[in-house]
């Protein structure tokens, strides 16, 4: 299972985005989540999965800028789940406070946590950590580009949709580092199965 807690960066000197972003999880990630994504001590917010593709795709998503801290917690979860997320508990929602704690200080703000088997959460936290780093110096011009890519166009069509020619398109790709990101994904998201797996081998 994967538990991930993220806290929202001087909450004291920016504007509540809890809710509008907790909503806009919830809505894209959809029946993809054991739970819905809850409200947590005030400026945090928690989501519950078991699916591999959807922790990385929140973990990704809350850490494009620098509004969270990110906390990602692989582990078990007691059972029944309770109506909300908040009110869950086990493994994965203890190393994802852990987790959380340590990306505070993270230059990425993004920490993974697991507490059965450590070194597999390890290798998550070093490799989406170099992601995240390869996304810091993006433009704002390189994810306008990889937004249309991700979406499922191809790189002469997202430049035609911006307005901008192929070459232009190609030099844009090149400078953010798309074909690296999006050539690592599936890689980081079999990854993170593995540590999920390793946590129930370790356990059982």
């Amino acid at each position: 299972m994967f538990v991930i807690t993220a806290d929202q960066v001087d909450s004291r000197g920016r504007p509540d985005i809890v809710a509008p972003v907790l909503a806009g999880l919830n809505e894209r990630s959809g029946d993809r989540l054991l739970l819905p994504v809850d409200r947590n001590a005030g400026d945090e917010l928690q989501a519950l999965t078991a699916d591999a593709d959807t922790a990385f795709d929140i973990v990704t998503t809350l850490a494009r800028g620098d509004a969270w801290s990110v906390g990602l917690g692989i582990g078990g979860v007691r059972t029944p789940l309770p109506s909300h997320t908040r009110e869950a508990g086990g493994d994965a929602f203890v190393a994802a406070r852990e987790a959380v704690t340590r990306a505070k200080r993270a230059p990425t703000r993004f920490a993974a946590t697991a507490i059965a088997a450590p070194q597999p959460a390890a290798d998550v936290e070093a490799l989406i950590g170099l992601l995240l780093t390869l996304r810091a110096g993006r433009s704002e011009a390189g994810w306008e580009l990889y937004d249309l890519v991700s979406s499922g166009l191809t790189q002469a069509e997202a430049g035609a949709r911006l307005g901008i020619t192929p070459q232009s398109a190609s030099d844009r790709a090149r400078a953010a580092g798309l074909r690296a990101d999006l050539a690592a994904q599936p890689a980081l998201v079999r990854l993170l199965q593995s540590a999920d797996a390793a946590q129930a081998t370790s356990t059982g």
